[in-house]
């Protein structure tokens, strides 16, 4: 026993020290070549415009959060880890990580295959519960988002605001808000140019996300799969099938909607009822609505499968008469 105890006390003392001096070993960091403001906001601002169209969250103030978090791309945590907005692990996270000291010693931080994926995952990450009253800002008040995003909780820093707003307005980055649904066109060479020297990103109105019933959702257009779907808005694949009541062998059809979070147990206010129409189903009712299918079978007392005629009555919100 005394034996056991011994080994586990010479493992802690060993992962402590290993931490620890990784600790050290960040904040003695010195990048080989250290990249300018300048040249930040140049690598990655389509990027940001990229985001802010599939997410609504301001380029301006993705940017200055990337310039803050990461000492504009030079922090150990982004150059090792590639992570540029600072994110920690929380329970949810399954990937690769990084031990760090900052609120408290030996945090855990994700750690990403590029750069690419850290915006994509900051975007995703600000979709949560917690961050959800910074969408009623407009895209181009930067300054509401900036105290929002500290009201919410992303930072401890009580200046974090001022921070932003500053780097945002000293490097006159709001000039890319102007960019939401609209085309950017840049002729300058950007590492998400897939090698052609310009980078160009045209806004369509589809795959953006929008809202019905309360649950965040996109329309499909020709060619999209779920599994490229839950890739391209950071779903695991089992998620986007779930939301959406469907099957692994099922291919979304184009102009129906895709639900990117649970759906509701019934349908919003003023829309009681539904009449069947030629070509409709259940599941297409539930997708048309935002209602989880089997809570739809369960209000209009139906087993599950069975489809109803055309002119029949749906309930949405209260139950079906027992007949």
């Amino acid at each position: 026993m005394r034996s056991l105890s011994l080994l586990l006390i010479t493992i802690f003392l060993i992962l402590s020290s290993f931490n620890q001096a990784w600790a050290d070993k960040s904040k003695n960091f010195r990048p080989k070549r250290k990249m300018t403001r300048k040249e930040y906001i140049e690598t990655y601002r389509e990027i940001a415009i990229k985001e802010m169209n599939l997410f609504h969250i301001p380029a301006s103030i993705t940017l200055a959060q990337g310039i803050l978090e990461s000492g504009d791309g030079n922090s150990y945590l982004a150059v090792v880890g590639k992570n540029h907005f600072g994110v920690k692990c929380h329970s949810s996270w399954k990937g690769p990580s990084l031990r760090l000291d900052d609120d408290k010693k030996n945090e855990c931080f994700r750690k990403y295959k590029s750069v690419e994926h850290s915006y994509k995952d900051h975007s995703v990450f600000l979709q949560s519960q917690r961050y959800q009253n910074l969408f009623t800002y407009k895209i181009t008040d930067y300054k509401k988002w900036a105290k929002g995003l500290k009201k919410a909780g992303y930072a401890t820093n009580p200046h974090y605001p001022k921070l932003l707003i500053k780097i945002i307005e000293e490097n006159n980055l709001d000039q890319y808000d102007q960019f939401y649904q609209k085309d950017y066109n840049s002729h300058k060479p950007s590492p998400f140019d897939k090698g052609s020297g310009s980078f160009k990103f045209t806004i369509g109105n589809k795959n953006r996300i929008s809202e019905n019933n309360r649950s965040r959702m996109i329309v499909a257009v020709a060619g999209d799969s779920y599994l490229s779907l839950a890739q391209k808005y950071g779903l695991k694949e089992w998620e986007i099938y779930n939301y959406n009541d469907a099957h692994k062998s099922d291919k979304p059809e184009a102009d129906t909607n895709i639900y990117l979070e649970r759906k509701k147990g019934k349908a919003a206010r003023g829309s009681d009822t539904h009449i069947m129409k030629e070509g409709e189903n259940m599941h297409s009712i539930a997708q048309q609505y935002g209602i989880r299918l089997k809570a739809l079978y369960r209000r209009n007392r139906m087993k599950s499968g069975r489809q109803p005629n055309v002119g029949d009555t749906i309930y949405l919100r209260g139950k079906a008469p027992k007949k």
